[in-house]
């Protein structure tokens, strides 16, 4: 069976390093959704595609794949893929470790121009403001709420995994089991 999965979760959760492993794994492509989402930009996430465009240029790159995984959230522009989606792992990460995480992530891909003064600093604080509003944050943005909200009618398996204390490699491992036709949802 060729898988078509849809791994999603706060930002700084691991969802893009759990995709390409499990991808690699499955030897399926590997689409991550901030392709879609932003434009190629000199200063990157800076500027949205319209939604339209997105949900094209998603359903063009996957269409006639047999298998694919996708990572990153799609709640709301990329609904037309759900009927696709043969699972959506929707993994979860301490609050405190996800947030360690994007700030090492900042520093590395953005090194002095997030210190205050740098060219980066603003959107550094403002996303990781944002990040950090995920455990507790209303629809209107991406949130535990919304993420639950979107994944309760979803008719594929839906797998929860915490990655806090696990390895990529383990992740993976416990996750290719639950990908078989009879795994309930």
């Amino acid at each position: 069976m060729r898988h078509k999965i849809h791994i999603l979760g706060a930002a700084g959760a691991g969802t893009t390093t759990l995709g390409k492993a499990l991808a690699e794994r499955l030897k399926v492509v590997y689409f991550d959704s901030d392709d879609f989402f932003w434009q190629q930009t000199p200063e990157p996430f800076t500027v949205a595609r319209l939604r339209d465009e997105r949900t094209r240029l998603l359903q063009e790159q996957s269409a006639g794949l047999e298998g694919w995984v996708l990572s990153g959230s799609v709640c709301g522009w990329g609904d037309a893929m759900i009927p696709q989606f043969t699972q959506v792992v929707f993994l979860r990460v301490d609050p405190p470790v996800r947030l360690h995480r994007l700030q090492l992530r900042e520093e590395q891909r953005y090194g002095d121009r997030i210190l205050e003064g740098g060219s980066r600093h603003e959107n550094s604080v403002a996303f990781l403001a944002w990040a950090a509003r995920y455990d507790d944050g209303n629809h209107s943005l991406r949130s535990l709420r919304r993420h639950e909200s979107w994944l309760k009618p979803l008719s594929c398996p839906v797998i929860r995994l915490d990655a806090t204390h696990h390895s990529v490699e383990a992740l993976v491992n416990q996750l290719m089991p639950l990908l078989s036709p009879s795994a309930a949802k």
